[in-house]
């Protein structure tokens, strides 16, 4: 039974279509959001957490690499038995634009769950959703404590909840606000899509949409919990990867995602020394004298023999250290 929070009002978009400079060169062969983790595509974590919280279809949108986006996110789609529309971008068009460019595949929706296609985030939605009915608003970004060590923008609140501030210089500001980290998911009213401007044509949410309505105290900040993880670099992809597989990121969440540490199809030969802090795709080959630790091996790669291969991706003939 899906949570009452969420009905069939209530539409999912994942923004697949950047361009995931970050992580390159992996993302020269597959988007970000289809990059694996514990053997499944990001994209299919989040169609996932979608579906879970009870969205009855989502949107996708596509740029780099589209053909290789959109197989991924229909195949995930297709699994979870939740209907996909694809929102293709001849021409990179922001947070903002992808949402008035999808606008027409939106319609009939109460509420907009949007979510960054390269984060992964174990998150109450129907809770959100439901404080976002409550408030009143036309958008509420769902916040997090800054991860320790981190430097990322900041959105700044006050004390009644509303958004007055982001990355430090949009929005009105104020006195005594307090500072949180955004988690790559916010929560929309429809009425919100009217307020995307047309020009210009690559339009941001942060920059060209929210100021006006933080005016008016149209946008809220919500204080979420849960596992969080931003996949921006190969250190993060390499370590969400593993958390995947450990068992440190809560699956309730997900359904039909079960991460694996070994892929099918996957050959390790006997004198191989895999460790456990590594994370096999499918149709990989590790023969006799590899030696490899916090790593993760893509579909269909082949080690060399008396390969070492530590804090490292391999991606067919790719070998990329995980470094932020």
């Amino acid at each position: 039974m899906f949570p009452s929070t969420m009905d069939p009002a209530t539409v999912g978009m994942v923004l697949c279509a950047g361009l995931g400079t970050r992580l390159r060169p992996l993302t020269e062969v597959v988007p970000k959001p289809a990059v694996p983790v514990g053997g499944l595509p990001l994209v299919a974590w989040n169609l996932a957490l979608l579906s879970g919280a009870g969205a009855r279809r989502a949107v996708v949108n596509v740029h780099h690499l589209p053909r290789v986006m959109a197989r991924a996110a229909e195949v995930a789609a297709a699994a979870l038995g939740l209907p996909l529309a694809l929102s293709r971008e001849p021409e990179i068009a922001g947070t903002g634009g992808a949402l008035r460019e999808a606008r027409a595949l939106l319609d009939g929706a109460d509420e907009i769950v949007l979510v960054n296609g390269d984060v992964l985030f174990d998150v109450d939605l129907p809770a959100a959703i439901a404080a976002h009915r409550r408030s009143g608003a036309l958008a509420t970004m769902l916040l997090l404590p800054m991860p320790e060590g981190a430097r990322y923008a900041t959105v700044e609140v006050d004390g009644e909840g509303a958004v007055r501030r982001i990355a430090g210089k949009f929005g009105p500001g104020g006195e005594g606000l307090v500072p949180w980290h955004f988690s790559g998911v916010h929560v929309l009213s429809a009425r919100a899509l009217d307020h995307v401007p047309a020009a210009p044509f690559e339009c941001d949410v942060n920059r060209h949409v929210y100021p006006p309505l933080m005016e008016r105290g149209l946008v809220r900040g919500w204080l979420a919990s849960g596992f969080w993880s931003d996949l921006g670099t190969p250190a993060r992809y390499l370590a969400a990867n593993l958390d995947a597989v450990a068992g440190r990121v809560p699956l309730a969440r997900f359904p039909g995602v079960a991460p694996a540490r070994v892929g099918p199809g996957t050959v390790v030969e006997p004198g191989a020394d895999v460790g456990r802090d590594v994370v096999l795709g499918a149709r990989c080959r590790v023969p006799a004298g590899a030696f490899l630790r916090r790593a993760v091996v893509w579909d269909g790669t082949s080690l060399a023999p008396g390969e070492r291969l530590e804090d490292a991706v391999a991606a067919g003939g790719l070998r990329v250290p995980a470094r932020d």
